[in-house]
């Protein structure tokens, strides 16, 4: 939906664009992460809503929950200046709480990769293995060879 001051998205625009379900959407909504206005029962998403689904998306991609998701969207929101929330606005220990999940966060990840490494090297290794067997148990030339001139005499036998 296009409006003259601003664009806006309906929940199947932004469904589909981010390829996900409106389910998701309206369960994001009830979560308080997404509050898009109401046209009568149609759901009107603004810019920042959007803006705010994709940091969603981003951080459940990365593995924060939706209570560490909304904290930061929270914290970014307050910075900004786009809440009425009162707290710590922009307070350094809101930020230090942050940074400390990231680097957590971040830290998982790389275990994550070294293991997922060290997960490849192994079906690697026995791919290598098994393919080695397979040529083992592979006919020689020799062999197929002799068969197929055993198979041209049958058939001229025949």
């Amino acid at each position: 939906m296009q409006h003259s001051a601003s664009i806006t998205y309906s929940i199947s625009e932004l469904a589909q664009e981010f390829d996900i379900t409106a389910r998701a959407l309206r369960f994001y909504e009830d979560k308080g992460l997404l509050t898009p206005s109401r046209q009568g029962q149609t759901r009107v998403f603004s810019a920042t809503d959007r803006a705010r689904l994709r940091l969603i998306l981003r951080g459940k991609r990365v593995g924060f929950s939706l209570d560490e998701i909304r904290e930061m969207i929270d914290l970014e929101s307050m910075n900004s200046g786009n809440s009425g929330n009162s707290g710590n606005s922009g307070s350094p220990l809101a930020y230090q709480l942050s940074l400390k999940r990231f680097q957590t966060r971040i830290e998982a990840l790389r275990q994550q990769r070294e293991d997922i490494d060290d997960a490849i090297a192994e079906l690697e290794t026995g791919c290598a293995w098994m393919e080695t067997r397979i040529a083992d148990l592979e006919p020689s030339e020799e062999l197929k060879s002799r068969a197929r001139a055993f198979e041209a005499l049958a058939r001229a036998r025949l």
